[in-house]
């Protein structure tokens, strides 16, 4: 029987739900965020009409080709690196940054939505692993950073992000994933605010990832790949 996005993402879905349910969770604390990068719109017309509304982009440049050929009530999400001088169109398309990984970022992000009155949901991108290759912050100074994001009006610090290593076996990561939650869990306790969102997880390790907390799962070849 040939594969559709429809079914893909009813097996996903699926999935989510039996990593919860392992873990003690419920499957409404987490989110599909389906990567739509090299997708057209009308492969995202598919996604949205089996009921998917939240999408994640790489490249603030190829958000900017399709959003708008696609329904206003959908929710864009910023996954990939981004660069201070794409955070102008980066703010006009986006309801949620995922990779804020610097404070020189931040500040140009808070000058871009403060010109345009608009309040940014983001997250704070670590580099769990300490893979050189990768972006992110430092555990060790994290901290620093969610202070200074904290003073910011027009930014609504939500949680972490991670990317982890590309790996055959999702088991292996599962100390990365743990690893942000006990970040994210030790930030929490020096009560400086409540962070919720975890965005950990994609195609290869998201069962792994819910059952250790994320609360947004970033997937792509699983939904379109047909």
């Amino acid at each position: 029987m040939a594969r559709t996005i429809a079914g893909n993402i009813e097996e996903v879905t699926k999935r989510i739900a039996e990593a919860a349910v392992s873990a003690g969770r419920s499957v409404e604390e987490v989110t599909l965020v389906a990567v739509t990068k090299t997708r057209v719109p009308e492969e995202i017309s598919q996604a949205v009409e089996a009921g998917l509304r939240v999408f994640g982009e790489n490249r603030v440049q190829e958000a900017k080709s399709k959003y708008r050929l696609l329904p206003e009530s959908l929710s864009w999400h910023m996954i990939g690196h981004l660069q201070r001088n794409k955070a102008k169109d980066a703010v006009a398309i986006f309801d949620c940054i995922h990779s804020l990984d610097s404070v020189r970022v931040a500040d140009e992000v808070e000058k871009r939505c403060a010109a345009i009155g608009k309040t940014m949901d983001v997250l704070l991108e670590v580099n769990v692993s300490g893979e050189e290759a990768k972006f992110g912050l430092k555990r060790e100074e994290l901290e620093e950073v969610v202070r200074h994001v904290l003073s910011f009006p027009h930014l609504r610090l939500k949680g972490l992000m991670t990317m982890a290593p590309f790996v055959d076996d999702a088991e292996t990561v599962r100390p990365v994933f743990r690893g942000l939650r006990e970040v994210r869990d030790r930030i929490n306790e020096t009560g400086l605010c409540h962070l919720k969102d975890l965005s950990m997880g994609m195609t290869q390790d998201y069962e792994v990832a819910v059952q250790e907390g994320a609360t947004m799962v970033r997937i792509g070849s699983a939904i379109f790949n047909v």
